[in-house]
């Protein structure tokens, strides 16, 4: 069996979207317990946070391989959602350290039911990218092979 560089950038895409799925669904989780008074929203944003920076990181990093494996229809898939990162971490709050949460702000009904949309959106972007990325991988490894017969 031949195995591509493409093939290397969906398996990579595939194992680094399931970090993303529970990522996005431990923020769906965490803004619930927002909603519901769980926790204090100091302690939940410390603990959103330092997971906002990683998310994106990862994100790119796979999406780097897709440009250069010439995965373009990945890659395009995926630049809205990374022009909405970049947009997002541009414009967040003043604050003293990294992340994207205010504890100030995040109990505003307005800003909670926004993130907590965002993270459900997420969510099922990383999801269908899941299965799009298992069916590119099927498809770089069958094209390996009739390249390589």
């Amino acid at each position: 069996m031949a195995f591509n560089f493409s093939a290397l950038a969906y398996i990579i895409a595939l194992i680094v979207d399931a970090f993303l799925i529970f990522f996005s669904l431990f923020h769906v989780i965490a803004f619930d317990e927002l909603k519901t008074d769980y926790k204090n929203p100091i302690d939940q944003c410390n603990s959103l946070n330092p997971l906002v920076l990683p998310e994106y990181i990862l994100h790119i990093i796979f999406n780097v391989l897709f440009a250069i494996a010439g995965e373009w229809l990945s890659l395009c898939v995926n630049i809205p959602l990374i022009a909405y990162h970049i947009n997002r971490y541009r414009t967040r709050p003043v604050m003293s350290g990294y992340g994207i949460y205010d504890p100030t702000s995040i109990m505003n009904a307005d800003v909670l039911t926004r993130c907590q949309r965002e993270g459900w959106i997420k969510l099922a972007f990383y999801l269908l990218s899941f299965f799009y990325y298992l069916y590119g991988y099927v498809i770089a490894l069958e094209t390996a092979n009739l390249e390589h017969t």
